[in-house]
């Protein structure tokens, strides 16, 4: 008998809709060949390496950095922890206080997930206002080899400034960033597997990924 998986999708839905970070290009999925003209039906695909639910390589705020196609895919699977801050509001830090309570779960897992929820939010303005982690609760995650952060906000940073101090951090280190993630309440399960695997894109800093939680 197989053994059916609990399969959660944390992943935003990629259209020409999906909401990008001010500035990023715009995604067009436009129609190539269809079954009645070419005998099969394709799409043409436009999209920047940080459209949709997506992963941030070092390489995306360090020169020196790993890209995309290089990094330790192990970064990318492993066991994950949800941490609830779905109590934050519009442009509200996440500190190290919030962080804190969570120290022994944290240590016993590679995938950090902060659920703020906010995916709630999609298609509003609210979405881009989102609550965002401190530099110093990026240094303690760092502190407790948390190589992968994952987020259900469009930036783990504050968005709408001029400074990404958590992105720095984590491109320092060697770190990964998920972002634009979804449906993190449909975690509904203890000590899921998390997967972030990008596309294996040549030197780029990033990559659209299908995020999923697993039930293993």
């Amino acid at each position: 008998m197989s053994h059916h998986l609990k399969i959660v999708d944390l992943s935003l839905v990629l259209n020409s809709k999906t909401p990008i970070y001010p500035g990023d290009p715009t995604p067009n999925i436009s129609i190539a060949t269809t079954l009645k003209n070419e005998g099969y039906n394709l799409f043409n695909l436009q999209l920047g390496t940080q459209t949709g639910s997506h992963l941030d390589a070092p390489y995306h705020f360090n020169n020196d950095g790993k890209t995309v196609d290089t990094i330790d895919l192990n970064l990318c699977f492993g066991k994950g922890y949800v941490i609830d801050m779905s109590h934050k509001s519009s442009n509200e830090e996440i500190s190290v206080e919030d962080l804190q309570p969570f120290s022994k779960q944290i240590d016993s897992c590679n995938i950090i997930l902060i659920k703020t929820l906010w995916d709630k939010n999609l298609g509003s303005q609210v979405y881009f206002e989102h609550p965002y982690l401190s530099e110093a609760g990026a240094e303690y995650l760092l502190s407790k080899n948390i190589k992968t952060i994952a987020i259900d906000t469009i930036n783990l940073d504050k968005t709408g400034g001029t400074t990404f101090p958590v992105h720095d951090l984590y491109a320092k280190a060697d770190g990964l960033i998920a972002e634009n993630l979804a449906n993190f309440s449909g975690i509904d399960f203890e000590n899921p597997t998390i997967s972030l695997l990008p596309l294996k894109l040549e030197g780029c800093d990033g990559s659209p990924i299908r995020a999923v939680a697993i039930d293993l």
